[in-house]
């Protein structure tokens, strides 16, 4: 008993300390226990493992586990529709409409409910670059989401700063706090809520980390547009002399893995701007997919996973020793390492760069037809940059298995995405053409043949692909023009064997490889006719022609 009130004393010492003016009455949070502001990583791990919410493994990182939802719950996310934003939002499955009156309810009872409880507060930015970022407040119940807003946002580290923080968007995130589908209009007690002209999010039935991450990335792909910057899902990084990548892509398509390369300064791994002045990360942190990571393929993101602050969700290890297990898919395929920036050692200060040179869309094939590298026209790339063709992998939203299921994702991040996706598509193009930047369709899914025949393209192969395109070298290469969708396909590439250029080539079946190229290319056409009312006709000529 003794031992508990010390705690309590100590905690009330500092959970206040670092606190802003702009309190959390302002928010309709009254009544509560103790607010914890601004904690450090130190701190935090003391109230995580004090509230028995993780535990830490070998070599320092904190293990937590998310329960039932080990991925996002897409279709429990909703926008609040009212009339300062109504007009310009993509309505439909990725933007699902709320009203008003249901959003003001539930968010009253999500108060409510935390009166009496403590509660962790992180006054942090999303947005590197000054001028287009945006300072935020991320409200948890459970401390290791306030540790993970931490990791993932961008800290403000001068403390005097922090007591005149205004935040211009909220969050607060109540996992144990539980909707009432029937009462509250929802797909299920879980509800991941957006309101702008509140400029308030609220989440519920959730642990998972990745919520609270996606849904700034929600905000910042409405806000951003409207001051004519390209908000993108992607990864981003610099070379010695300067030359800036994006490196576009689906959760397990390969951003992360690509964009950390130890002879690359690295600028962010998900989520990015490209504004008149250049690239910016959104960003603090990266959250890696970690399942089947090995020292000698992705060196800098294993490290991070035996480092003190790295928080690890879902990830298997061994009891008493606590040495991880990162093959180990027990609880998810989709586990995931949640670390600052600075732990990799090439990250750049700044988290920005100048305008790119090379831009590559990646797209995970399980159908093995599609060139494992191919260059594409302005209009080409718009048309795959709306079409978003990939595959989803392994549980990275609920419902999911292990196998990876072919699919289409506008912008390569539709879920994300709140106007048209034109909107995005014409910054792209715009920003290309003005800045003269090579794009490159690449395929990190299979070759010889299907998921479950071929085998997955080798990452030596792309990463060797990756570098002579940045490097000048494929400019070099003689180039075929492919028959069904126009890209440019290059016949030779240092390091990377000839047949491997060609998938073809690489099928035992000609027969059979000729008709499920078709098939695809059938299928990206279909899928485009949602899009042709709102894009130039010389888009959709750069569109795929089957036989």
């Amino acid at each position: 008993m003794k031992r508990k009130m010390r705690e309590e004393l100590n905690r009330s010492q500092y959970a206040g300390s670092l606190g802003s003016n702009y309190g959390l009455d302002n928010h309709g949070l009254l009544h509560l226990k103790n607010i914890y502001w601004n904690l450090s990583t130190s701190e935090l791990y003391e109230e995580i493992l004090d509230r028995e919410e993780g535990k830490i493994a070998h070599g320092g990182p904190l293990l937590v586990y998310t329960g039932k939802h080990t991925a996002r719950a897409a279709q429990d996310k909703y926008v609040v529709k009212e009339s300062t934003t109504q007009d310009d939002i993509w309505w439909g499955k990725h933007n699902t409409p709320y009203k008003k009156k249901k959003f003001a309810n539930l968010s009253a009872r999500l108060k409510g409910y935390l009166q009496g409880k403590d509660v962790f507060v992180q006054d942090v930015y999303v947005g590197a670059d000054k001028t287009y970022g945006m300072p935020i407040r991320i409200i948890t119940q459970k401390a290791w989401h306030s540790l993970f807003a931490r990791n993932m946002f961008i800290v403000e580290r001068d403390d005097e700063k922090l007591t005149d923080f205004v935040p211009e968007f909220t969050l607060i995130s109540a996992p144990d706090f539980k909707a009432d589908p029937k009462y509250d209009d929802l797909n299920s007690e879980t509800f991941i809520m957006l309101n702008f002209e509140e400029r308030l999010a609220i989440i519920g039935g959730s642990l998972y980390g990745g919520e609270i991450k996606k849904s700034f990335f929600t905000i910042m792909n409405y806000l951003l547009p409207k001051q004519d910057v390209l908000s993108m899902h992607s990864s981003a990084n610099v070379g010695e002399r300067g030359d800036v990548a994006i490196f576009f892509g689906l959760s397990g398509t390969g951003k992360t893995t690509l964009s950390a390369d130890v002879s690359r300064g690295l600028i962010g791994d998900d989520e990015h701007g490209w504004s008149n002045d250049g690239v910016f990360n959104f960003e603090g942190g990266c959250y890696a997919k970690v399942i089947n990571l090995s020292a000698e393929a992705e060196p800098q993101i294993y490290a991070c996973t035996k480092m003190f602050g790295t928080i690890l969700e879902n990830v298997v290890f061994e009891p008493r020793f606590r040495h991880l297990d990162l093959d180990d898919d027990m609880y998810t395929e989709n586990t995931r390492a949640s670390y600052p920036l600075n732990f990799i050692d090439n990250a750049v200060p700044t988290a920005s760069g100048g305008h790119p040179e090379n831009i590559f869309m990646l797209t995970c094939d399980v159908s093995g037809v599609l060139p494992p590298i191919s260059r594409l026209s302005a209009d080409q790339a718009m048309y795959h940059f709306i079409s978003g063709y990939t595959s989803k992998v392994g549980g990275t939203e609920i419902g999911l298995g292990n196998e990876p299921v072919s699919t289409f994702s506008a912008c390569f991040g539709a879920p994300f995405m709140v106007h048209h996706p034109y909107v995005y598509a014409q910054l792209l193009k715009e920003r290309m053409i003005k800045h003269n930047v090579k794009c490159w369709l690449i395929n990190t899914g299979w070759t010889g043949g299907p998921y479950g025949v071929g085998e997955r393209v080798k990452i030596k192969y792309t990463r060797a692909m990756l570098n002579a395109a940045l490097e000048g070298k494929l400019d070099k290469a003689e180039f075929k023009t492919d028959e069904i969708f126009g890209f440019e396909v290059p016949q030779s590439c240092p390091d990377v064997p000839a047949d491997i250029l060609n998938p073809r080539d690489t099928w035992a079946d000609k027969t059979d490889y000729d008709q499920r190229y078709n098939k695809l290319a059938q299928s990206f056409i279909e899928n485009f006719k949602s899009f042709e009312d709102g894009v130039t006709p010389e888009v959709i000529e750069a569109g795929p022609k089957p036989k």
